[in-house]
């Protein structure tokens, strides 16, 4: 049984895609390692990069040509200096070398070394091989970008299915958390509390948790006050920072925590609320497309989501909530994250945007409902009710790019995942039709059915019903 934990749900990177962006940037980096172990880095001539199926007909438009050499370059997406990704990217362009690891310069042209094949590896659509060549050999690996961040070979994911967990409550499914949840007495964030605590001290799995907020809030502060055009060439224009100027006023604060407090001085009428959330899930997904840290959460695509929630129930919901309440959020967030990925998949690429926003909005509505006082039979009925309207969204990006209309898409997981949220809170569990594992195995039912034009390749959907021309 794999154990997947909730900072492997929650991940700290680089924008704007975590199955395009940081898990190519995370097989550079474990290339490397690979190659340090195996043969000697210092006499590598040249580096080949080929990306395969969505990697390759989405890569321009998801930075992947960019993260890999930065990952290549031995940089860490979650504490590289983002003001530093364009001085890196710009040199290797300029001067058609690149500083492998850190420890050698050698010949690099993104140009004729990174090769763009349309064609799908067999394994999964997001497929990569790395090749080092050396005077009289080659090296090469074929790694695959499983979705929010998750990098594995072909080799690792057979072995998987021999993996035990060393969790204490070792969960693949919605109805073995709830009988863990019965038999114990208790809620769901205890319970993987529990599990988090069997690999790390308490100490370490509060102070990530809190790292992992803190992330949030100063990308949710960024985005709110800054404006302009998002790159690529769509020319959007930043949404969220006008927004944020009309629902603000005039009360003065100086960081992301002051910022908190004033909003919850706001006016709370209902347009106003849908005003504040939409704003709160805008305001990261611009911080995402521009190359900003998010969260993955499950993706980076779907990143607004459950940050906008939990910015809700603190400004809106309770004013009162505190470290505790972020926590419990997080950890049940993450938890259902896990279930989605164990059951059924997060990778835009294999299942279409339900893979992420709906995902993600399954996270979400399943927190909150947790923080408002949700049993746990409610907690994965909000879950399933947020993916239930979820099922069959397709992930269409026009461009290619992380813009239009996953941004948009952000806003409505979000709404809808507080709205799913109330609906279980004021239904008796018992009375569920669906449950949460039908509504996983139906996911992924839907997502092998899908057209592969609609997962993520920019040959369906809006992505050729509106033109770049159009823009």
């Amino acid at each position: 049984m794999e154990c997947i934990s909730v900072f492997d749900m929650l991940k700290i990177g680089v924008g704007p895609s975590s199955s395009h962006t940081l898990g190519p940037w995370r097989a550079a980096e474990r290339f490397l390692k690979e190659l340090r172990k195996e043969k000697s880095i210092d006499l590598i001539n040249r580096i080949q990069v080929d990306l395969y199926g969505s990697l390759s007909l989405t890569g321009k438009g998801h930075a992947t040509d960019l993260a890999v050499m930065l990952g290549l370059s031995g940089a860490d997406p979650e504490y590289i200096p983002v003001e530093s990704i364009d001085v890196i990217i710009s040199a290797i362009k300029n001067k058609h070398e690149i500083f492998l690891g850190n420890e050698i310069i050698i010949p690099f042209n993104p140009e004729t070394d990174i090769i763009f094949n349309r064609n799908f590896l067999p394994f999964h659509a997001n497929g990569l091989t790395f090749t080092a060549f050396f005077e009289n050999d080659s090296y090469s690996l074929t790694y695959y970008s499983i979705g929010g961040g998750f990098v594995v070979t072909e080799d690792e994911n057979n072995r998987n299915e021999e993996i035990k967990c060393a969790f204490p409550y070792p969960i693949d499914k919605a109805s073995e958390l709830l009988t863990y949840c019965e038999q114990e007495n208790k809620s769901i964030s205890e319970i993987v509390f529990a599990n988090e605590c069997s690999m790390r001290s308490e100490e370490f799995v509060h102070s990530e948790l809190m790292r992992i907020w803190d992330t949030m809030l100063e990308c949710m502060y960024i985005g709110c006050h800054t404006e302009g055009i998002l790159p690529g060439g769509l020319n959007v224009r930043r949404r969220a920072y006008d927004m944020h100027k009309n629902l603000i006023g005039v009360l003065p604060y100086d960081n992301p925590y002051s910022w908190l407090q004033i909003i919850r001085q706001t006016e709370v009428k209902f347009r106003q609320i849908l005003k504040w959330v939409s704003c709160f899930a805008l305001s990261v997904n611009e911080v995402n497309a521009s190359l900003g840290r998010v969260v993955t959460a499950p993706t980076n695509g779907s990143a607004g989501v459950i940050p906008a929630v939990l910015m809700y129930y603190m400004v809106i919901e309770n004013h009162e909530a505190n470290e505790k309440q972020i926590k419990k959020f997080l950890m049940v967030a993450g938890e259902i994250g896990s279930i989605f990925k164990k059951g059924a998949t997060i990778s835009a690429a294999m299942g279409g945007c339900q893979a992420e926003i709906g995902v993600s909005s399954a996270m979400a509505a399943a927190a909150l409902c947790e923080v408002m006082g949700g049993t746990p039979e409610q907690v994965l009925m909000a879950a399933e009710i947020a993916m239930e309207h979820h099922l069959g969204l397709t992930c269409d990006p026009i461009g290619g790019l992380v813009q239009v209309p996953c941004i948009e898409r952000n806003t409505m997981g979000a709404i809808k995942a507080i709205n799913a949220a109330e609906l279980a809170l004021e239904t008796d569990a018992k009375n569920a039709k669906v449950p949460l594992d039908k509504v996983v195995n139906t996911m992924w039912e839907t997502a092998k059915d899908m057209n592969s034009k609609y997962k993520e390749t920019s040959e369906g959907g809006l992505a050729v019903g509106v033109n770049l021309t159009d823009c």
